[in-house]
């Protein structure tokens, strides 16, 4: 049931009449719980059972940590006059070692089920190609499988709750359907945002009353997604897709364009998927947290993934990086540079600071990298990501010294458009890896940017990818709108433009939101013939 779907518009429709009129106040969260499952299923019954299992198996893990957690606070505090301090070490010691046995009995399972399904025929072709490469003629079958909708987000957001009950931060959920809620939450299942258990829990389970103000905002924050998706996302795809379907067959030039407009729609797509996700949860009384916030204005690529898909950073920052950065065998690694004789240069002073930091980061996008698919083209994206934050991590006392001895003020205007349009640029460079079919193309790909720029052949290419010429001018005015917008969500970051219109008259809001469902129906890619591009990240 795709979000841009009437299917979709009459399913929300009908789980809010049910969920504002349910008599049962204490109980409404049990009609999001059903509406889930309603949602999931028409994704595919055979989903259901891998959900179901991450569910079951967080759940009881979740009780069981818990428990242990509980029965070693009761034993402490019946011996407290007992036990010595070591032997109170040691049984704390013994506990967190037990929790955190269980807490990798849990991982293994739902990593483990996740990693099979999208990496298995991933391995098994990269074994066959290496044996082919030594002329051993073996040949593993690949196998078929599938990916369940959404197996990404929920496990994630699954996991975190988990190792949050590991770190004693929040308490586990004694109610399993309120946490199969938590884990299947429809507006949030196809594409995020990853939820934080302290965060989104309580919000789920109680009972909401029906708000205009945040009915209006809702449906604002749906149509705007609607527009981004349909209108722009949706109909760029189209020329993306005829040249991905032909790569080889393209030049320079095509490719250049190709990769400028794969940034407009994966944003596009991106972000109004969870636009309309956020807008639906919010109609219901549920703030989810923003996941995109004007990437594209970012000044370095640290910043950008700090502005993209916030929730899955905000996940590997709590629950990889830190753990990494902060391990003994990094830190150790940090004070033998100290007391080495490099360590005693300002370099080595520098180098032994951050390069915890930075080497957790590299691990961090090279586990991006794999997350966003089953191919070497991602692992050289997070290989790509992860070092240039790493260069800029060790390299940052050179780029401040270049800027000082050039006398270059870097809270200038001049200066930050300079570090925008670098930025994006060195972005684009990451994108030629998710738009190439194969790690191959897209190290040629590279070669023809600078070898083969043909402005006349391109233009000829480019106007036959599947949209007119008309249809390219739209999708340039309504980027330039966009970019308005953004250019004034960016200048007044601490509200929206939701809330700005709140001030203006009646017929301004009503005005806005009519010319907001006439853009959508009017210039929406939809009808006989065409099918909806799927959300770029439905599967991950």
């Amino acid at each position: 049931m795709s979000y841009t779907s009437v299917n979709f518009l009459i399913f929300v429709t009908a789980t809010i009449l049910v969920y504002f009129l349910f008599p049962l106040k204490k109980y409404k969260w049990t009609v999001l719980l059903v509406a889930s499952y309603v949602f999931y299923l028409f994704a595919g019954y055979k989903y259901a059972a891998f959900i179901l299992f991450t569910t079951i198996s967080t759940y009881l893990i979740a009780l069981w940590m818990d428990k242990t957690s509980v029965k070693s606070k009761e034993y402490l505090r019946e011996h407290k006059a007992d036990l010595s301090r070591d032997e109170k070490k040691k049984y704390k010691e013994k506990t967190k070692r037990n929790k955190k046995l269980m807490l990798a009995l849990a991982l293994v399972l739902n990593f483990g089920i996740l990693a099979f399904l999208k990496y298995a025929n991933f391995f098994i072709g990269s074994f066959n190609d290496l044996m082919g490469a030594f002329g051993m003629n073996f040949s593993a079958t690949t196998l078929n499988l599938f990916l369940p909708l959404g197996i990404s987000f929920y496990t994630f957001q699954s996991m975190g709750y988990l190792i949050d009950i590991y770190r004693d931060t929040v308490p586990a959920q004694r109610n399993f359907f309120k946490l199969a809620l938590f884990v299947s939450f429809f507006p949030q299942i196809v594409q995020g945002p990853i939820g934080i258990y302290s965060n989104l829990a309580e919000q789920l389970y109680e009972p909401h009353r029906f708000d205009y103000d945040r009915f209006r905002h809702g449906f604002m924050l749906i149509l705007w997604g609607l527009f981004k998706k349909m209108a722009i996302a949706d109909r760029a795809i189209i020329a993306i897709n005829t040249v991905t379907e032909h790569y080889s067959a393209y030049g320079g030039t095509t490719l250049t364009f190709t990769i400028i407009l794969y940034s407009l729609q994966l944003y596009m797509d991106f972000s109004g998927g969870i636009d309309i996700s956020r807008g639906v949860a919010q109609i219901f009384g549920i703030d989810m947290m923003e996941n995109f916030r004007r990437p594209y204005f970012s000044k370095d690529i640290s910043e950008y993934w700090r502005r993209w898909h916030i929730s899955l950073g905000n996940w590997f920052k709590n629950y990889l990086f830190y753990p990494l950065a902060m391990s003994n065998a990094f830190l150790n690694v940090s004070k033998n540079i100290k007391k080495s004789k490099f360590g005693s240069t300002k370099a080595g002073a520098h180098i032994a600071k951050v390069l915890p930091t930075s080497f957790a980061s590299f691990i961090v996008f090279f586990m991006v990298g794999i997350w966003h698919g089953a191919n070497w083209k991602y692992v050289a994206f997070g290989v790509y990501n992860g070092g240039l934050i790493m260069l800029a991590v060790l390299l940052k006392p050179v780029f401040e010294g270049a800027l000082n001895r050039l006398h270059i003020r870097a809270e200038s205007v001049p200066y930050t458009a300079f570090r925008i349009v670098r930025t994006y640029l060195l972005v684009l460079v990451g994108y030629v890896f998710d738009v190439a079919p194969t790690f191959n193309q897209a190290i040629l790909t590279f070669r023809l940017f600078f070898t083969d720029q043909n402005f006349r052949v391109g233009y000829g290419e480019i106007t036959e990818l599947g949209i007119n010429k008309l249809e390219f001018a739209f999708i340039g005015l309504a980027t330039i709108f966009i970019f308005i917008v953004s250019v004034i969500q960016e200048r007044h970051a601490s509200t929206d433009i939701r809330t700005m219109l709140d001030k203006k008259p009646a017929i301004i809001r009503w005005g806005v939101v009519f010319i907001g469902i006439m853009a959508v129906l009017i210039f929406g890619v939809y009808g006989s013939g065409f099918n909806a591009a799927d959300f770029v990240y439905a599967q991950f």
